[in-house]
């Protein structure tokens, strides 16, 4: 409480109390025990009153005990299954839950990972892919401020993400991995990896990058094939020893006809294998008759050139070359699609060479761009000349229609740099992205497209790109997502094929391991995305005749369907929309591979290093008792007894009020039993 407070309350007393006196010892001029006591009634009424008013505030100190978090993670993937480890991991789960000590002392919080992190202890042993280090991507977002040691009970085989030994740099908290399956070293001969273009060209060869690798004492010989239906196009003998325990095999294959051709890699197995699915990989590629060859014409040197070329050719079916106006007008005609970055004074020519062959273009703008030129060169759209700029932010427009735009969170993303002003279209056109200032939407685009004289353009009014593409990576550890973005602009713009009401987005062929996706867009008679249409797949099994119908689900701005629960194998499909004649058609491939059947043992070496790195302590399962006493008698894992203080103003005391109504009633009755009202 602080001194002006205490002065504040000592003041109040004593005006209570010369108030209480005034009015009972002079001026009623009572004397004895009922005046003292009317006295002390009215001081303790004024006092109280008083100190009402002025609110003093005290601080309330609560005391709490806090237990640890014991953050349980378990191996939700097929290996944990294949490595008949599945009945020991149920067991485990229902030991830990039924230990009273371990749940005195620890707030217990299970989870569970394949891909992706699930916060539940119901478990399947069926996820396609183990991501270990996103397990310690998410708890780092909740427990790296508590004290929370954590179980990860696993194989430790890493078959997706980030290398999950690197992760206790992160994550701050001891790790005690629970080791399932064994350290008996088996003969083994495994295809490691297989490198392969997803893409090649017809009528050319394409490269192929076969890894295997040998565990085992003695020299042994084998052979690597590589087979296309029941032919063999390539083989060649292998031999492995103890010391020679890997060989590196590079050759190349024909492309000879155009669509998806399968491919299976083998290396015979030896006699006394114990797994020989990892002897084998299926792999397809793609033969395509042409490439799209993009062009990004500037003037300047900017970030932007490189994040745009190294986006289009993450794409293997696109080549970006970055050109000055004079070398495009070179070799124009090697471009289906023309980006043009900032155009200056040099571009005259340009522009009319593209209209001279009818290209699609990009445009983008930013802070270097001769409006006063540009508004001249084309009569599509004007910008208002103000020789002034601003940094513009982009929210999505949810109602585009003209291709499916996934929402990477633009919103987010930093601004790109454009010119200050309107810009107004003569043509009718399509906004992707509008512009956002200090958090307010303005009905302008930042990105739009249009469609004229059966040409195809769109128009980015920023710079800046580049930072787009890095923040996609912060968010996604990835750059997948915005260059995907990128890729379905430079699709639509690279084509004149003419609009359809049903637009169906998928892949040729997908691997085993691969979430299988097929998204949709519907339109009704205006062009207007419609999200009331009811879309079905119908598939067909190639091989096996049999027929399965699923239906589409809304999301966002599109329709979608996972596929990922079909086996591997070549399907037809159609894709439907209820109640309208429209539909389309396709085919795709699903690779016969599942990666978490490619192991024999625990990875114990890793397991062991991620305990060591965080002061924690691997177990192999069979050692639960000595773990549970471990958890329970580590002093770092104790009990915490921790305090809140809570500052209360006098005024949320109810108890004064009361004692306010019985010091004023108390008073009342004394003074009407006396005849004094």
């Amino acid at each position: 409480m602080q001194t002006q407070t205490i002065i504040f309350i000592i003041l109040a007393g004593i005006i209570a109390l010369s108030l209480a006196l005034f009015q009972y010892a002079y001026k009623a001029k009572l004397k004895g025990r009922r005046a003292w006591l009317l006295t002390g009634l009215r001081f303790i009424t004024y006092f109280s009153i008083f100190v009402l008013l002025i609110n003093p505030k005290f601080d309330k100190i609560t005391y709490y005990n806090e237990k640890p978090n014991l953050v349980v993670a378990v191996d939700n993937s097929e290996s944990i299954s294949y490595l008949n480890q599945t009945q020991n991991t149920t067991d485990l789960i229902s030991l830990l839950k039924s230990n009273e000590a371990l749940n005195d002392n620890f707030n217990l919080e299970f989870y569970s990972f394949g891909k992706d992190v699930q916060s539940t202890d119901s478990l399947s042993f069926n996820e396609k892919q183990s991501n270990l280090a996103q397990i310690f991507e998410r708890l780092s977002e909740v427990y790296n401020n508590s004290i929370s040691p954590t179980l990860i009970i696993s194989d430790g085989n890493q078959t997706y993400g980030n290398d999950y030994a690197y992760m206790t740099k992160r994550y701050k908290q001891s790790i005690f991995p629970v080791i399932l399956g064994d350290t008996i070293t088996y003969t083994d001969i495994k295809l490691q990896q297989l490198n392969v273009n997803r893409y090649a060209y017809l009528k050319n060869k394409f490269p192929v990058e076969v890894i295997a690798t040998y565990n085992g004492n003695t020299t042994v010989n084998t052979q690597l094939r590589i087979s296309a239906g029941n032919s063999t196009v390539f083989s060649k003998p292998l031999t492995f020893s103890k010391t020679q325990t890997s060989q590196i095999v590079n050759f190349t294959l024909p492309a000879s006809r155009v669509g998806v051709t399968s491919y299976r890699a083998q290396v015979v197995p030896l006699d006394n294998e114990k797994n020989t699915i990892n002897n084998v990989k299926n792999f397809a590629v793609e033969v395509i008759d042409q490439k799209t060859n993009v062009a990004i014409v500037s003037d300047l040197l900017h970030p932007d050139l490189g994040a745009l070329k190294n986006s289009i050719e993450s794409n293997e079916q696109r080549n970006a070359d970055i050109l000055s106006p004079v070398e495009f007008l070179d070799k124009s005609v090697d471009y289906q699609l023309v980006i043009v970055y900032q155009p200056t004074n040099n571009f005259k020519a340009l522009f009319n060479e593209i209209d001279k062959l009818k290209l699609n273009k990009i445009v983008i703008t930013g802070t270097k761009t001769n409006w006063s030129l540009l508004n001249k060169l084309q009569s599509n759209y004007k910008q208002e000349l103000t020789n002034q700029f601003e940094e513009y932010q982009a929210t999505l427009n949810q109602n585009y229609g003209t291709f499916i735009v996934d929402n990477l969170n633009f919103g987010e993303f930093p601004p790109l740099k454009g010119t200050f002003g309107e810009t107004s279209f003569t043509v009718t056109f399509e906004t992707i992205l509008y512009k956002t200032i200090n958090g307010n939407e303005i009905d302008e685009p930042l990105l739009a497209t249009f469609e004229i004289n059966d040409k195809r353009e769109a128009l980015i009014l920023g710079e800046g790109i580049w930072r787009w593409r890095a923040q996609a990576y912060l968010n996604e550890n990835s750059f997948n997502t915005f260059d995907n973005f990128m890729g379905k602009l430079v699709q639509y713009l690279s084509t004149n094929k003419r609009r359809t009401r049903l637009n169906v987005n998928y892949e040729s062929f997908y691997n085993g391991n691969d979430n299988v996706r097929i998204t949709a867009q519907f339109f009704n008679k205006n062009y207007e995305f419609d999200n009331n249409a009811n879309l079905t797949i119908n598939l067909k099994n190639k091989d096996t005749e049999e027929v399965k119908s699923l239906p589409f689900v809304l999301k966002n701005t599109s329709y979608e369907v996972d596929l990922s629960s079909l086996e591997a194998g070549n399907y037809s499909f159609t894709v439907k929309v209820n109640n309208e004649n429209v539909s389309k058609s396709g085919e795709l491939k699903i690779l016969d591979y599942n990666v978490e059947q490619q192991f024999l043992n625990a990875n114990v070496n890793k397991l062991q290093t991620l305990a060591n790195n965080s002061n924690g302590t691997s177990y192999f399962i069979d050692n639960i008792s000595t773990l549970t006493y471990d958890l329970i008698n580590d002093s770092r894992f104790a009990t915490i007894q921790k305090s809140t203080k809570k500052v209360v103003p006098l005024i949320d005391w109810k108890y004064l009020l009361g004692l306010i109504a019985l010091s004023l009633a108390g008073e009342w009755f004394i003074r009407k039993y006396n005849g004094l009202i």
